[in-house]
């Protein structure tokens, strides 16, 4: 509750009060204005050093936490340090001009002396203030104090609506002058103050050459009381606080409401601060760095002397220059008078002004204010000075007396220019760049060295804006530059490519429209348009307008038909004229010519009948003479008349244009902003002609922008980082994309550096992702062309946060401009969904609304997805989707639209918003510009109530069973903000397998040893047992009343979005950095299970920095967040391929976890002993009841089971041999850690994990064991939920494990299974997976029909999901059935157009296998063609990945591919007769060698690796290991079942052993002209060619059920 003294303060007239002086609160203003007032006083002018620059300072500064609020808390640190001075000592602030301010101390005449002395001790005293002040933010703040005294006219004027003062007369020229007198800490007084004070107490300083003097310090006698002095001079005062009222320091604070004061009082307060005072939510709303443009105006007069006469001058000046700005939504902020004469300080873009065109209108507003005061008669001279650029705009001063400002650069440049360029119009080249209007509309002026301001590059005139027909210069603004290609705009050209061949090719118009927001490359697509246009009997007309030339009647048509005339190349109106008597002779009787006297600037001699005429008769007969002209030209050369920016086009033009269209065969191209009112009936008429194509331009795609910006900063490559920033916030528009690398650029960020190869690298944590990204093939084909040798990459600067930089000055101007056009209630949703984040939920919306209801709400949300503020989307997918691909352009059919009725679009957008789950701003500037206007204390509290919302959610899906990404983490961690109740407690811990008793059966219930598995049964007996169990499953699935199957899949990926995201950054903005660390691991976590191996290292390393920060508290220890880390990192290194750094990362971790992994030998032999023991012991007493780990117990457990299955198989990578002891202890301590958790699925993974360690190593006794125990474990699960997931958990793994160790007829009746039960179980992901491994299988088998369809539901499912993983495996299988089958299934330009597509994918691109398989696929096709300059560009990209060594079918089948290639390839050095061509043969052989001896490597790989050695050894001429290779090849592909090896095998022994003359790839080149598609096999049409098509095979190829075709 208040207190009574703030609840009086809190009133409306006591807060208006606080931004008036006592002269105007209390003063008996006459009611007519001007009204002047007369009276003795004391002036103090306090000028205080050092803000302009700290505002530059803030201004400039890159990062969004930098901002207005700590720039005003610096401000008012000092300021209010002064104003409580004065005030103190019975001053009245009468003004504050930006970092100045001006003081009154208003007495009778007798009292001036005493009060001097009183107010050169309030000097004094201020100074003494910064004398012992440090300085804030590096800032040297000083004052410079001027006194004066005597007497004082006071002027109010204004309007109805606006009133402002001034204080005039010599005493304020005086303490001006004396003010600018002074140096640091100086008080001067004026010469008439010197001769009014009380000398005898002043130690002064005499000034060389002046009148004035400087205080030294004040001398009283020693019997002087100055408090006594001070008390007896304030009964003087006649609004200083009285004894009762002392501890108040201004009387206005205890104001009395009186409407009628307040009424009065309210007009001299700008209208956004009434409302602020009004609306107790929009406190501190108004103060912050804004980009405005700042008009100074400054009158000087020819009599200065008399107030009556100026004050009428001003009035009127006043009155004019309100009118003026008001039109436009500029405001007077400030009213003063300057050195010479009376300023007016007036400013475009206040906070709820921002205005369109803003730089435009202030120009307009400049030169209108000009011309007018130019002609009042008692104004000597007229000077403007206008600036743009961004300003501290806010309320500075103290709680009892403050008033709105601006402080800034611009401010005191604007200043500058008005005063050292008097009598004209000036601005600077900001406000030059940003009005868009041509060059011929200003004028550069001489530079002049201008105080206080240094060098702020060019000074330009404002020459007067009326249109004037400047013949030749109305051309686009921009040029085509042939260097630089016009990205991501096919689709517009071919929109007039193929109306142009109709309009040459017909005898009517055609009109062409595109349609964008300002900034898409509207200009860029008519250059070019312009340029594909020239061509022979037509001809080409261009011009570009300007919001000037909307106002000038008939502009276009004039620019258009001078054109046509020929007049744009005549020099001089004479040449104009005889042009133009040649042209109308024939048509226009000579009397009439003087009608084109104003239109073309001529001098015909004017008859009296055309003086006689009326105006619209005069343009009646021009019109007609145009006609005619254009009806002539057009029989000799068609005319193309392209305009841009046609939304400025006036309406006559319209109208004219409308007529020749209907009469004249012409093409109009026009590109044109939407318009912002309703279009002339004419324009309309255009826009619905039937043979008008409107196309609204979309923005550019991803790909596009990547290109632009390589193209921009002419790099090869730039970093992921840089990317994904630039695509997400240009929003795909060109302008945009501009601006935010030119801020870049100026805040150092981007820095660029030589190509190194990826070879040389030394990879370290932080280079682990330096793979950058490169333009698209497209592109690299130009730069190639063009010979442009570009050897640069673009990198990031260290420690920069590209998503904490603050908008560029430009694009923050274009969300304020939105954000002021709408409604108080609009902009209050748009700032707290700002706070939220770039994406957020409805509920979450709802929940930090102030006091909405949800119909308010749904309402808004609609209104501001019409404005194109937000877009909604149902659910996270079509989010996803929404963000892969920008919208492309489309045509309009104003023609159909016009005839729908146009009532229920908003209704239509509530149901949609309604059913929307998932809002998202539809451009990112817009939440930075939004999310900026907070204070510091409103964002903390938005920010806290937001993070209480959605930690209840934050936790994975229903599906997954609600538990932590990194399981049991949040019981090792205190990170709850919400008290925990027993439902929320239940729901987080249900999950992790802990159901209830009559879920699964107790530990004492499970039988040693299952009836499935009886003593005696051989391995196919077990087989078939086991495939009958998975059988069983799926029939019970399918029949079972319970509904076993969930209702819906994961939303998991959807709840990171939405939730773990945001609150990780709401944490993060709250400080609650061990919070905020809590979430950026699960974030990571998260993203390592969506297979998004980048993400998961950005949100680590953010998740690093705040680990260094809490590491440095001394109050903070948590090993287990370390420990998360370190296994995180090292998952990241391993899915990378990055093993060294792996093994560090995952040692690490296990050492933070209290499970040390050994290092030296002596140590592996002891821990490997312990771990047997424990071994034995848990297997045999596995059946007894023992109670469960706690929850931080299994929470370690778990972290040290994921280290140890990673380390087992990176120590199995390694050719030494003592490191098979350590992955076998590793893999020993999986399965001891796994059976330590008592979990089902732990356990089954860990004895499956280590039955492949022991198949993989070769121990065929041990691993079938562990599978057995697996499968008994298994049999003992309960048939819902978790317990079905771990049976298709199980079929999906063993069939993995057989297909890799070369079992395939057991991998695809494991895998069609686990493809069944993910089927019925929703999980697309797994499905995906158990449909890759299933189709590599069935390829293998040479099972095509079954392939085929497994191939179709991949594709299907693949496609829907938009999982851009198993696309690529798709491809992969497609190139596979090309080379390797005989027949296309989807062609080979199809696969490569994926391949350009997706390479720079995140998943694909930092995926290690896939994308090694691709491009080695690619690379065999075009050796096999023999096109070697192909295959070497796909090749070298094959090389950069095999460094990135996993140990994974991917990997392996992708090295096997690569080897391939690198075969093919030696083969030509053979053939070349090459130098190194056997020192190749050897390393080749020793890779592959190298290969098959890894103990990771499947069996499965075997056949094609021996075939490879195979083929070297017979191109090196040895026939002896040939034999030996060829046949253990042989030997794999029979015991395999390798169908398709062994076809290639015997063909290979046929050719080699052949006397056959012929060359592989002559026939591989006709047989690939003529392989069959899939549906031509199955329909049969292929077979009636078959016979003619084996007898173009060579003899030694297999006739098998398709035409096969050599692999080497």
């Amino acid at each position: 509750t208040s207190t009574p003294k703030e609840a009086l303060q809190d009133r409306t007239i006591v807060r208006i009060a606080a931004h008036l002086p006592d002269l105007i609160v209390y003063g008996n203003i006459s009611p007519e204005r001007p009204s002047v007032d007369y009276f003795d006083g004391v002036l103090m002018f306090v000028d205080i050093s050092g803000f302009t620059a700290m505002t530059e300072k803030f201004s400039t500064a890159m990062y969004m936490d930098r901002g207005a609020e700590q720039l005003v808390e610096i401000l008012n640190y000092y300021i209010s340090a002064i104003v409580e001075k004065v005030l103190i000592y019975g001053g009245d602030i009468l003004k504050f001009a930006g970092d100045a301010l001006l003081a009154l101390w208003k007495v009778e005449r007798r009292q001036l002396k005493n009060i001097i002395t009183v107010v050169i001790k309030c000097s004094l005293e201020i100074h003494g203030l910064f004398d012992i002040q440090e300085s804030e933010e590096g800032l040297d703040v000083r004052v410079k104090i001027g006194l004066a005294a005597g007497h004082i006219s006071m002027l109010v004027f204004g309007d109805d609506t606006r009133n402002y003062f001034l204080v005039i007369g010599q005493v304020v020229d005086d303490v001006r002058l004396a003010q600018g007198m002074a140096q640091m800490n100086d008080v001067i007084l004026s010469p008439n103050c010197w001769q009014l004070c009380d000398r005898s107490m002043i130690e002064i300083e005499r000034i060389p050459d002046q009148r004035a003097v400087k205080v030294n310090f004040l001398k009283p006698p020693p019997t002087f009381n100055f408090d006594e002095f001070f008390t007896k001079c304030m009964t003087f005062m006649d609004y200083y606080p009285p004894g009762d009222h002392k501890n108040i320091l201004r009387l206005a604070c205890m104001l009395e409401s009186d409407p009628e004061l307040e009424l009065s009082l309210q007009k001299y307060v700008m209208e956004s601060i009434l409302k602020q005072i009004d609306d107790k939510q929009l406190r501190g709303y108004l103060s912050e760095l804004r980009p405005v443009t700042i008009v100074f105006v400054n009158l000087i007069f020819k009599d200065e002397d008399k107030a009556e006469v100026i004050g009428s001058v001003i009035q009127d000046a006043c009155v004019h220059i309100t009118s003026v700005l008001k039109a436009f939504r500029g405001q007077i902020n400030k009213v003063f008078m300057f050195d010479k004469g009376c300023s007016f300080l007036c400013v475009f873009g206040f906070p709820g002004e921002k205005a369109p065109d803003e730089v435009t209108h202030a120009l307009e507003s400049a030169v209108d204010i000009f011309d007018f005061c130019s002609q009042v008669h008692k104004i000597q001279t007229v000077s403007i000075g206008v600036a743009s650029g961004i300003v501290f705009c806010g309320i500075v001063g103290h709680s009892v007396r403050h008033e709105y400002t601006v402080i800034g650069q611009k401010v005191n440049i604007a200043a500058r220019m008005m005063m050292y360029y008097p009598g004209i119009v000036t601005c600077d080249s900001v406000t030059y760049n940003g009005s868009n209007l041509p060059t011929y509309f200003f004028k550069e002026l001489p530079k002049k060295v201008m105080k206080g301001v240094g060098d702020f590059g060019p000074v330009y005139q404002c020459l007067g804006l009326n249109e004037k027909v400047m013949f030749g210069m109305a051309y686009l603004m921009c040029n085509r530059n042939e260097g630089y290609p016009l990205l991501g705009r096919d689709k517009e050209i071919k929109y007039f490519m193929c109306i142009m061949k109709e309009f040459l090719m017909s005898n009517c118009s055609r009109i062409l429209m595109y349609e964008g927001s300002s900034g898409c490359g509207k200009s860029q697509i008519l250059k070019e348009i312009e340029y594909l246009a020239q061509g022979e009997n037509h001809r080409t007309i261009t011009i570009a307008l300007t919001k000037i030339s909307f106002h000038q009647t008939f502009y276009t048509i004039q620019m258009f038909m001078a054109n046509v005339l020929g007049l744009d190349t005549c020099k001089h109106y004479k040449e104009r004229q005889t042009n133009l008597q040649n042209k109308v002779k024939t048509l226009l009787d000579g009397k009439f010519h003087c009608i084109l006297n104003d239109i073309f600037h001529v001098q015909f001699p004017i008859s009296r009948d055309i003086s006689r005429m009326t105006p619209l008769k005069k343009q009646k007969q021009l019109e007609a003479l145009f006609m005619k002209i254009l009806e002539q030209t057009v029989k000799e050369e068609r005319i193309i008349f392209i305009i841009d920016e046609a939304q400025f086009v006036d309406s006559t033009s319209w109208a004219f244009m409308e007529k020749i269209i209907r009469t004249v065969p012409i093409f109009i191209i026009m590109s044109l902003s939407p318009f912002l009112d309703v279009p002339c009936v004419a324009a309309c008429a255009i826009m619905k002609n039937r043979n008008t194509t409107y196309v609204t331009l979309g923005p550019l795609q991803p790909k596009d922008i990547r290109n632009k910006v390589c193209l921009d900063l002419t790099v090869s490559s730039i970093p992921k980082e840089l990317d994904s920033y630039l695509v997400e916030a240009s929003c795909g528009i060109p302008f945009y994309c501009e601006e935010l690398l030119k801020d870049l650029d100026h805040h150092n960020v981007l820095i660029f550096q030589p190509m190194e190869s990826e070879e040389k690298a030394n990879m370290t944590w932080n280079n682990l992702f330096r793979n950058f990204t490169k333009p698209t093939q497209k592109l690299k084909e130009f730069f190639h062309s063009e010979e442009v040798g570009i050897e640069e990459v673009c990198t990031l600067a260290s420690g920069v946060r590209l998503k904490n930089l603050s908008p560029p000055a430009s694009l923050k101007e274009i969300s304020l401009v939105q954000l002021d056009s709408m409604s108080l209630p609009h902009q209050m949703l748009v700032r707290c969904a700002a706070i939220i984040g770039l994406t957020f939920t409805t509920e979450l919306l709802f929940e930090i609304l102030p006091c909405w209801n949800m119909k308010m709400m749904i309402n808004a949300l609609a209104t501001l997805v019409e404005s194109n503020i937000f877009d909604c989307f149902r659910n996270g997918k079509d989010l996803r989707m929404a963000l892969k691909k920008n919208v492309a352009s489309f045509e309009v059919h104003y023609r159909s639209l016009s005839l729908k009725p146009n009532e229920g679009m908003v209704h239509e957008l509530e149901s949609e918003v309604i059913e929307s789950h998932i809002i998202r701003f539809c451009r990112p500037m817009m939440q930075k510009t939004a999310y900026e206007l907070w204070l510091k204390d409103q964002k903390k509290a938005m920010h806290l109530k937001c993070a209480r919302f959605l930690e209840e959610n934050a936790h994975r899906c229903d599906y997954c069973r609600n538990g932590d990404f990194i399981p049991y983490h949040h019981f090792t961690v205190d990170i709850r903000l919400n008290t925990l109740d027993m439902d929320t407690i239940k729901t987080m811990t249900k999950y992790h397998g802990f159901e209830t008793k009559e879920e699964v059966f107790s530990k004492t219930e499970i039988p040693k040893k299952s009836k499935l598995f009886l003593e005696n049964l051989s391995p196919e007996e077990i087989r078939e047992r086991i495939l009958n169990f998975f059988d069983s499953i799926i029939t019970k699935i399918r029949t079972s009343d319970e509904d076993l199957t969930p209702l819906e899949s994961c939303q998991c990926e959807e709840i990171l979005q939405i939730v773990i995201l945001p609150l990780a950054h709401h944490f993060l903005a709250l400080g609650e950095n061990n919070k905020a660390l809590y979430y950026f691991l699960e974030i990571a976590s998260a993203y390592l299970i969506l297979e998004d191996n980048y993400m998961a290292y950005v949100y680590l390393n953010e998740g690093e920095k705040l680990l260094k920060i809490l590491q440095k508290e001394k109050s903070w220890s948590q090993t287990f967040e370390s420990a998360t880390f370190y296994s995180l990192k090292g998952q990241v290194c391993f899915n990378m391929g990055q093993m060294v750094l792996a093994k560090k990362m995952l040692r690490k971790a296990l050492k933070l976890l209290n499970r040390t992994f050994p290092y030296s030998l002596i140590s592996l032999f002891i821990q490997s002993h312990v771990e047997d023991n424990r071994h034995f012991h848990y297997l045999n007493h596995q059946g007894q009841e023992c109670s469960p780990p706690g929850k931080k117990r299994l929470a370690q457990l778990y972290r040290q089971t994921a280290c140890f299955a990673l380390l087992w198989q990176i120590y199995s990578l390694n050719y030494f041999f003592h490191y098979k002891y350590y992955g076998h202890l590793a893999a020993m301590m999986q399965v001891n850690t796994a059976l330590e958790t008592q979990n089902d699925f732990q356990i089954i993974k860990a004895y499956l994990d280590y039955s492949l360690y022991y198949q993989l190593a070769g121990y065929q006794d041990v691993w079938f064991k562990y599978e057995v125990l697996a499968m008994e474990q298994i049999l003992n699960l309960p048939l819902k939920g978790e317990g079905i997931e771990i049976v298709a958990y199980m079929a999906d793994t063993l069939g993995y494990i057989k297909l890799i160790m070369g079992h395939l007829d057991l991998a695809i009746e494991l895998g069609s299974r686990a493809h069944k039960i993910w089927s019925h179980l929703r999980n697309p992901q797994n499905h995906l997976r158990v449909l890759c491994r299933l189709s590599k299988s069935l390829f293998l088998k040479s099972r095509y029909k079954q392939l085929i369809k497994v191939l179709g539901w991949l594709w299907d499912l693949s496609t829907a999901e938009e999982h851009v993983y198993s696309k690529a495996y798709f491809y992969i299988v497609c190139l596979d059935i090309l080379l390797y089958s005989g027949f296309v299934y989807r062609k080979f330009e199809e696969c490569l157009e994926f391949i350009y597509q997706y390479e720079n994918h995140r998943i694909l691109k930092f995926q290690s296998g896939l994308l090694l398989s691709l491009y080695s696929s690619v690379a065999i096709w075009y050796a096999r063609l023999q096109k070697w300059d192909n295959f070497y560009i796909f090749s070298n990209r094959a090389k950069n990945l095999v460094s990135r060594r996993t140990p994974t079918d991917l990997y392996y089948q992708g090295i096997s591919r690569y080897m391939e290639g690198q075969v093919l390839h030696f083969q030509k050095q053979i053939e070349d007769q090459a130098e190194n061509a056997q020192e190749s043969g050897v390393e080749l052989l020793k890779t592959l060698e190298n290969l098959v001896a890894q103990n990771t490597i499947g069996p499965v790989f075997y056949p094609r690796f021996y075939h490879l050695m195979a083929y070297i050894c017979i191109l090196m001429g040895d026939g002896q290991y040939c034999d030996l290779f060829l046949n253990t090849a042989l030997h794999h592909s029979e015991t395999q079942g390798n169908v398709l090896e062994k076809c290639w095998l015997n063909m290979s022994k046929e050719w080699w052993y052949s006397s056959s003359e012929s060359t592989t790839e002559d026939h591989w080149f006709k047989t690939v002209l003529s392989l069959p598609s899939w549906d031509s096999i199955l329909s049969g049409k292929f077979m009636e060619r078959r016979k003619i098509f084996v007898r173009t095979l060579p003899p030694q190829f297999p006739i098998t059920d398709f035409p096969l075709t050599p692999a080497l």
